[in-house]
């Protein structure tokens, strides 16, 4: 479930970054190829902002500040993502020793019970009339 939610939010990332770029190639006369779009719709939403490719009109800028915050929800959610993955595995390990210890538990428990049902009927088979009193 988790490497899904990786696996949409990289696609959703995609999506943004794509139309990003299209959009600042339709909108931005300057930006003059569609790659040249699509490295200014990332350097924005990564806010990176190298300054090779800047908007240039007041539409354009309008366009980067929604590309900044979603590129920002994104890329944190990408960065969610990972770290869940990560944070996963551990989780699972640490209920794998927790199961482990447990079974063990469970397995000691039942070895005294038995134990203990041996006892009882031990002290039943020794004095018959006295074992009724202590049940």
């Amino acid at each position: 479930m988790v490497r899904r939610g990786l696996l949409y939010s990289l696609i959703l990332a995609l999506t943004i970054l794509g139309l990003g770029g299209v959009g600042f190639w339709l909108l931005d006369p300057l930006v003059l190829t569609l790659s040249d779009g699509l490295w200014l719709a990332f350097t924005t939403a990564a806010t990176v902002g190298y300054g090779d490719l800047v908007p240039s009109t007041h539409l354009s800028r309008a366009f980067s500040v929604v590309v900044v915050l979603l590129g920002l929800a994104v890329l944190s959610l990408v960065t969610a993502s990972l770290s869940a993955i990560f944070v996963e595995q551990e989780v699972d390990a640490e209920d794998r020793d927790i199961e482990h210890d447990l079974m063990h538990e469970i397995r000691t428990l039942r070895t005294e019970v038995r134990a203990l049902h041996d006892e009882v009927r031990t002290l039943r088979a020794a004095s018959p009339s006295t074992s009724t009193q202590y049940l």
